[in-house]
């Protein structure tokens, strides 16, 4: 009975250089074949056509690589694009490519569905069903610069993970990804043009401090009144704000790097004075710029877009106490593409 192939890309290269050589083959054949992995993104062991029809053989026999395969499709009238992205084992992921005048930005998911409870997203409703591997964050984001490079002549600029599922609930595997993305033996990208955002667990974001990473971090922060964020984020009341808060300045002070709050006002929920007052006195806490994020709808009549006049009143307030305020209007809104709209409709 045939074992379960291994999925080559769990393996490092110093591994692969161990397979090699017990194998009674050259070390360097490992550099090679890694090369070729990442480097070079071979999607099979039949690609690798400098190692001879043994070697490739005897890679199939041993292992597989799990790539992802983009399914379907959708582009919006505004340019982005959506990919659901078959997974090896038929499990389906989404991610986004948005474009602007200046930048290509990939948004990608981390897990299948996600670990979280906030009522206001679509994602999570699917619960999560498992982690992504390296490997397959990786090759979203490969799509995308592909897909950036075909349609806008360009190469993909950014990276968010901001699609399905918390960051920080996969941390290993996320923080393989962007080892993979940022190393020279990948995609060579810098880690300042990635952006890693968390519904915020105070634990995980001191273990990234102390990992002294080099990525930009996002914080959906949607509400600084305790009571209003254990509504919409039930799984906050484990994760109270004194927490979040201590946690970022912890963050602050072992990476000197400015947090980003996303925030989405909603109409009779977060747009009030109370509101505001309290987001700009967390805003105090460590130095950040907010993103006052629309909101896309997800057929629930308790959730909806919160008047230009709310937004207008949370603006004025955070630039009368300087602080980088801007309003972010979404993108691929009709192909159920936009932030928290991303749930395998397709």
């Amino acid at each position: 009975m045939q074992t379960k192939r291994k999925d080559i890309r769990a393996l490092t290269k110093e591994q692969l250089r161990n397979f090699f050589v017990s194998n009674g083959d050259k070390a360097f054949r490992g550099n090679q074949v890694y090369e070729w992995l990442w480097q070079k993104k071979a999607h099979s062991f039949e690609d690798m056509t400098n190692l001879s029809k043994e070697v490739r053989a005897m890679l199939e026999e041993n292992f597989v690589i799990n790539h992802i395969k983009v399914d379907t499709m959708q582009r919006s009238e505004d340019g982005t694009v959506k990919n659901a992205v078959r997974l090896h084992d038929d499990l389906v992921v989404e991610s986004v490519l948005i474009p602007t005048e200046t930048r290509t930005t990939a948004c990608v998911s981390s897990q299948v569905g996600c670990s979280l409870d906030c009522n206001f997203c679509a994602t999570a409703r699917l619960k999560r069903m498992r982690n992504l591997e390296p490997g397959e964050i990786y090759d979203q984001v490969v799509a995308i610069d592909n897909e950036s490079r075909l349609y806008f002549d360009r190469p993909l600029s950014n990276i968010v993970f901001m699609g399905m599922g918390e960051p920080l609930m996969n941390y290993p595997n996320v923080m393989k990804a962007v080892e993979m993305i940022t190393s020279n033996e990948g995609l060579g990208m810098s880690p300042k043009r990635i952006t890693v955002s968390t519904s915020g667990i105070p634990k995980m974001i001191k273990k990234m401090a102390d990992d002294e990473v080099k990525f930009k971090l996002a914080v959906s922060l949607h509400s600084a009144v305790e009571e209003i964020r254990n509504e919409i984020m039930p799984f906050t009341k484990n994760f109270p704000l004194t927490d979040l808060r201590e946690s970022l300045e912890y963050w602050y002070r072992k990476t000197k790097s400015k947090v980003t709050y996303e925030y989405v006002v909603w109409r009779g929920i977060n747009d009030d004075k109370k509101s505001i007052d309290a987001l700009v006195k967390f805003c105090k806490y460590v130095p950040c710029k907010v993103n006052l994020i629309e909101y896309n709808p997800i057929d629930d009549g308790k959730f909806q877009q919160a008047s230009n006049d709310a937004i207008d009143a949370y603006i004025a307030a955070l630039d009368k106490n300087n602080i980088v305020a801007k309003v972010r209007r979404s993108r691929g809104k009709d192909i159920d593409a936009a932030c928290g709209q991303l749930a395998n409709k397709s």
